[in-house]
C-alpha cells in the first residue's frame, strides 16, 4: 500500500522542518525498494513559496486542487500568527474532509487549532508558543511532549522532533527495523561508541543505541551481553526493551541488521557470496545463504539474477 502525502507550504516555513519530513520518506523507499511513500508540495494559491531561510520551492499543486490524500502535512513554522485569517482557515478546514490525518508540524498545531479542526484532541507544538497555544484554544489538551499521535490527529515541537514523528510512522506503517534502518541513514539518535544508556531511557533509544553498536561490529558481531555490559543494562533489560519497543529480541534484531548490509552488498558490489557471509559474520556461506533466503525469500544469487520474490 502506498501512502499518499501531501505537504501544505506558507511562506518562512523552515528548511530542516521539510527535510526531516521528506527525508525519512525518501529514505523509506530507497531501503524498501519500492515506492512506499508518494508526496506532493502544496501551496495556497500558485507561485512559489519562500523559506524563512530563502529557499524557493515551488509547489506541485494549490490547496484547493488537492485529491484525497492519507496525510496533509501543514508547515507555516515562522509565520503562524500572520495565517490565522478567516480565508486561509476556511481553506484548512475544506482540504481536511480531503485527507485521512492532519499533521501539525512545529507551529503547525496552532494554526490547525485555529481552524477547529483540533478540538477534543492532545496535541503539542514548537516549545516557545506551548503557554500560547494552551491559552488561546482550551478546547484542544496541549501537552509539552515530542510528538504527539491521536486518532487521525498528529503534532510535533519543532524541527528535530519532525524526524522522531516521521520514524514513529514508518515503524506503525510498516516495521520497527525499517524504522531503524532509515534512522542509522541520517545517525539519528547516534551515541558515542559504547556510551551508557542514562538511567530511565526510553525503549526506542535504547533500541537505536543498541543496534548503533551491531552495525559496528556486523563483521566481528558481539555477544548480547556484552552489548547489554557496553550500555549499562542487563541482559533481560536490553531484551524487554526490545522485546517492547520493535517487537523482536536482541538477537532477531541483530540477525536482520547482517542480513540488511547482506543485502546492500549482493545488490551494490560484486563481492563473491563467500566474501559478503564474511563481511556480516558468518565463517559459513551456506548459513549465511540460508539466513538470506529465510529473510528474503530467496538465495543471494537469485537476487543477483534479478529473479522476483
Amino acid at each position: 500500500m502506498q501512502r499518499q502525502v501531501a505537504i501544505l507550504l506558507f511562506p518562512s516555513f523552515s528548511n530542516l522542518c521539510l527535510a526531516n519530513a521528506v527525508e525519512p520518506l525518501r529514505a523509506a523507499n530507497t531501503l524498501a525498494g519500492r515506492d512506499l511513500y508518494d508526496w506532493h508540495f502544496i501551496g495556497l494559491d500558485g507561485g512559489t513559496v519562500l523559506s524563512s531561510s530563502g529557499l524557493p520551492v515551488t509547489p506541485m499543486l494549490r490547496l484547493s486542487d488537492m485529491p484525497h490524500v492519507d496525510y496533509l502535512f501543514v508547515m507555516p513554522s515562522y509565520g503562524h500568527r500572520a495565517l490565522t485569517e478567516p480565508g486561509v482557515l476556511r481553506r484548512l478546514r475544506g482540504a481536511a474532509a480531503r485527507c485521512g490525518n492532519l499533521v501539525g508540524l512545529d507551529t503547525g498545531s496552532l494554526l490547525l487549532a485555529a481552524a477547529g479542526l483540533m478540538d477534543g484532541y492532545r496535541a503539542t507544538s514548537h516549545w516557545d508558543v506551548l503557554t500560547e497555544f494552551e491559552e488561546a484554544h482550551p478546547e484542544v489538551e496541549v501537552v509539552s511532549d515530542r510528538f504527539v499521535i491521536d486518532r487521525d490527529r498528529l503534532s510535533c515541537g519543532g524541527a528535530s522532533t519532525t524526524m522522531e514523528l516521521m520514524l514513529e510512522l514508518i515503524a506503525q506503517h510498516h516495521d520497527a527495523m525499517l524504522s531503524l534502518d532509515v534512522a542509522a541513514l541520517f545517525m539519528h539518535g547516534e551515541r558515542p561508541a559504547d556510551a551508557p544508556c542514562p538511567p530511565g531511557m526510553s525503549g526506542d533509544r535504547v533500541v537505536r543505541a543498541a543496534a548503533a553498536l551491531m552495525r559496528r561490529h556486523i563483521e566481528q558481531p558481539l555477544p548480547i551481553p556484552e552489548i547489554a555490559r557496553r550500555l549499562a543494562l542487563s541482559q533481560r533489560g536490553l531484551e524487554q526493551r526490545c522485546v517492547t519497543a520493535s517487537g523482536r529480541s536482541p538477537q532477531g534484531i541483530y540477525a536482520l541488521i547482517r542480513m540488511s548490509e547482506a543485502y546492500r552488498l549482493v545488490k551494490g558490489t560484486p563481492l563473491s557470496v563467500a566474501e559478503i557471509a564474511a563481511r556480516v559474520g558468518y565463517d559459513d556461506a551456506s548459513a549465511m545463504t540460508r539466513m538470506f533466503r529465510r529473510a528474503f525469500g530467496l538465495s543471494p544469487r537469485q537476487l543477483r539474477a534479478g529473479q522476483p520474490q
